[in-house]
């Protein structure tokens, strides 16, 4: 086999000074999965996706101890405000970032993302008002931008055979983060109050009862932010007189042309490439991504709310701490499901198929919410943690097999400003989905009198009507797929 690989068909050129060209020199020499750089981009996802949905168990309480709303029924909607605030921010940054990602490098975005947490999630634990909570909320969105590139990361550290392990990875940490992070903060909120053999009330965890999750996120940032220091970058940064050819590579150039030919030439070469906006399989996977990221933000408050408030309002009536429990089962069970279940059935199947199984089944299954409110002790949380699981392995389904639609659509140099683009998009859609949710969650609450779908019942209905939108649009001729 060795012969084979004797005298390749194509000779490549590395830049000795290239960061990106060293990136594929190690790639070539790479066997095996390389567990390091999965390891790396997980606890970088992580660090992200952990203080967006962080605050969704303890928000009910943290707007009532603000005393904005007049009546009970409007916390619902004050939340929402909040929780659109880190959204809105990223939707009017994610394409500069994805920008200055493909002019600059991906380091420098993720070390600077890593930074914002520290920063901006630590202020908004340390809230005394309303308006504190949304304006450092809307920072830490405006600063984080490095979602978009790490996708481009994830596919550019990777060889092309583990490039689809790579983004599963994301979407992965990105779906355990959303729930590992209200796990935290049910647990951790309001410490002086569980835990006051260990808080006193005169504490500063006791004056600040909503401080102690963002702490431990923002350190957990801080030591990441430590270890990215140590990614290597993968931008290709040519200059003109610093070229060199690395004849040692030679017998490996052929194993693995393939996969690498384009990544480096077409962009030297000058050849013209369509505008991202004319890119229709780009294009058409971001918006079925908006319409999903729309359900899955406005599903994540709504879980949260209706799950602690009263009884009388169809709601569980569960303390923080309950909801916390639930989120962190589904949390390790997603985390199972990813490493050991998906790749098999995504081999199978094709990522698109799973999407569509997957939004289909999600139906029926989030209708069957509003019935758990009639079910009390063991049944009600066999149900609700058996729900909470199966709805997140869903939406982390869809999400993954989106996220390799729109990598394949691009090259390199291009990956950045379309991850941007996707994240502007998904961050608007998003923004409207805790808003919206929070103010259908309240809308519910006050009619529950209603003789068609009263009180929450309305509300998984409408959510199931944006599935549904979803689901349809998976299909050809809208979800256009490139080519290779």
């Amino acid at each position: 086999m060795a012969e084979e690989y004797s005298a390749p068909l194509l000779k490549k050129k590395y830049y000795k000074d290239c960061s990106g060209c060293k990136v594929d020199q190690m790639k070539e020499l790479q066997q095996g999965i390389p567990f390091r750089e999965l390891v790396s981009i997980w606890i970088v996802v992580l660090c992200t996706a952990l203080p967006i949905s962080s605050l969704f168990p303890f928000l009910y309480f943290m707007i009532r101890d603000f005393h904005i709303a007049k009546r009970e029924e409007d916390i619902g909607s004050y939340a929402g405000y909040v929780g659109c605030a880190f959204m809105l921010g990223r939707a009017l940054t994610s394409v500069l970032w994805g920008i200055f990602a493909d002019r600059y490098g991906r380091k420098p975005v993720i070390i600077m993302g890593t930074i914002s947490v520290v920063i901006f999630n630590t202020l908004f634990g340390l809230s005394v008002n309303f308006w504190m909570a949304v304006i450092t909320r809307f920072l830490l969105g405006s600063m984080n931008g490095l979602l978009g590139p790490i996708k481009a990361y994830a596919i550019e550290i990777f060889r092309a055979e583990y490039q689809a392990l790579a983004l599963s990875s994301v979407s992965t940490s990105w779906g355990i983060g959303l729930i590992i992070g209200p796990a935290l903060g049910g647990y951790l909120a309001q410490p002086a109050e569980k835990y006051p053999n260990v808080f006193s009330k005169d504490s500063l965890f006791g004056r600040f009862p909503y401080f102690l999750p963002c702490l431990i996120i923002s350190l957990f940032a801080l030591a990441v932010t430590i270890a990215t220091c140590w990614l290597p970058e993968t931008l290709h940064i040519h200059k003109d007189n610093d070229r060199s050819s690395d004849d040692s590579y030679d017998g490996l150039e052929a194993a693995t042309h393939e996969s690498n030919t384009k990544q480096i030439t077409e962009k030297d070469e000058g050849r013209e490439c369509t505008s991202l906006l004319k890119n229709w399989p780009l294009m058409s996977s971001i918006i079925v991504y908006c319409v999903f990221s729309l359900h899955d933000m406005a599903y994540s408050e709504i879980f949260s709310l209706w799950a602690v408030s009263p009884r009388q309002f169809g709601g569980l009536s569960y303390s923080t701490e309950d909801v916390g429990q639930v989120l962190a089962i589904t949390g390790f069970s997603l985390l199972v499901f990813q490493f050991s279940v998906y790749p098999y059935v995504e081999r199978m199947l094709g990522s698109v198929i799973v999407a569509r199984i997957a939004s289909l089944l999600s139906i029926p299954l989030l209708q069957s919410y509003s019935c758990m409110a009639l079910l009390s002790g063991f049944a009600l949380g066999l149900a609700i943690n058996c729900a909470s699981i199966l709805k997140s392995l869903f939406s982390v389904s869809i999400i993954t097999g989106l996220f390799i639609l729109q990598n394949q659509a691009v090259e390199q140099h291009q990956r950045g400003a379309a991850n941007g683009i996707a994240m502007t998009a998904m961050s608007l859609f998003k923004a409207i989905g805790p808003a919206g949710g929070g103010a259908l969650f309240s809308w519910a609450e006050k009619r529950q009198d209603a003789s068609f779908l009263p009180g929450i019942q309305m509300v998984f209905f409408l959510l199931n009507v944006v599935q549904a939108i979803g689901m349809l649009m998976t299909f050809e001729p809208f979800l256009a797929q490139p080519r290779h």
